[in-house]
């Protein structure tokens, strides 16, 4: 078979060599970024979809991808489904597929959450493993301080860490360094040669480093569940036990829900459950992901019997009378046709 690459990095002569064999045919297998969901790249027929890290992706990027086959199949992977995607599993629209275990030989990692005031706790945790040969990773929400965000920066985190660790090595990662820059960094610390790595979420998907045995997460509050998830996983990949510590700045009640959440659950899709719970599921027809949902009455959290219920009855009316053509489903026919008219004119075809 013949597989490409496409990223935003493509050569521009060697981009146009790749569009031209997907749409005539002559690719069988595209690899690449967001670079796919450009408008120019398209296939002669396209019949799978497959994304991996989902929760990177935005609903309408999606939706695009899908759009450059007719109906193909779809395969979405992530370590924490986002609320809208946790409700399309819940309403039968998506099947799921759960990986519950820990690959092998992997020690685990102990979650802690703490307040600003408890970072020497945070510190001396760092210092007992660094001692050991271990390696750490700090995490900050921004590149640069700004005035109007109250975060920790990690350029300047980066040098208050020399300051309380100066014996240690301190390296810095982030999205605004070129390829060649990020990756250098990268390799001295997968060699070792660097004990703290402080960054942004550029390390939150992709990095494998089991030397490393510490997470720290500042500004854990700026983070959603599936990041902080995701973060965590940089750490306890190897036959050491690792930690991972976030700290909280935020004292609302979403705030402390969300604390709780991430100290108690260490499974992926229940932290999903506990995040649909909390920030809800969103538009069921429309692009929010997030939010009120468009239900008047019922909750997907709270009254699952109730849909799983309906879900049944939906699938067996679908299976028994596809186009609704039964004198018993003449009212319900009408409603759909009155609903969704020509999106779903293939349903009246028959």
């Amino acid at each position: 078979m013949r597989v490409e690459l496409l990223t935003g990095s493509t050569p521009p002569a060697r981009r146009r060599e790749i569009l031209r064999a997907a749409s005539t045919g002559e690719l069988d297998i595209l690899v690449g970024t967001h670079a796919l969901i450009q408008e120019d790249v398209e296939f002669r027929d396209l019949g799978l979809v497959v994304v991996d890290e989902q929760h990177r992706f935005g609903l309408r990027q999606r939706i695009m991808l899908k759009e450059k086959g007719e109906r193909p199949d779809t395969l979405i992977m992530t370590a924490t489904p986002i609320p809208r995607t946790l409700s399309l599993t819940l309403y039968g629209d998506l099947e799921v597929s759960t990986l519950r275990e820990l690959p092998a030989g992997r020690a685990g990692t102990r979650t802690l959450v703490l307040g600003p005031e408890e970072r020497g706790e945070a510190y001396r945790l760092m210092e007992e493993e660094l001692s050991r040969g271990r390696q750490a990773f700090v995490v900050c929400p921004l590149v640069d301080p700004s005035p109007a965000v109250e975060a920790k920066a990690a350029e300047k985190e980066a040098g208050e860490l020399r300051k309380v660790f100066p014996a240690r090595r301190v390296g810095l990662l982030h999205g605004q360094m070129n390829k060649a820059e990020k990756d250098a960094v990268m390799e001295s610390f997968r060699r070792g040669e660097v004990d703290i790595l402080v960054s942004t979420t550029v390390v939150e998907v992709g990095i494998d480093v089991p030397n490393a045995t510490v997470m720290l997460v500042e500004n854990a509050d700026r983070f959603g569940l599936s990041q902080l998830h995701q973060l965590r996983g940089r750490v306890g990949r190897g036959e050491h036990p690792s930690h991972c510590v976030f700290i909280f700045h935020g004292e609302t009640e979403e705030a402390q829900r969300r604390r709780e959440a991430i100290a108690e659950i260490s499974d992926g899709f229940k932290l999903a459950e506990a995040d649909l719970e909390i920030r809800g599921e969103g538009s069921l027809f429309g692009t929010r992901q997030s939010g009120m949902t468009d239900l008047r009455v019922a909750r997907l959290t709270k009254d699952y019997h109730i849909l799983r219920a309906a879900r049944e009855d939906a699938t067996a009316l679908v299976e028994g009378d596809p186009h609704l053509e039964k004198p018993e489903h003449l009212f319900l026919r009408r409603e759909v046709r009155e609903r969704y008219g020509e999106s779903l004119g293939w349903l009246f075809q028959a």
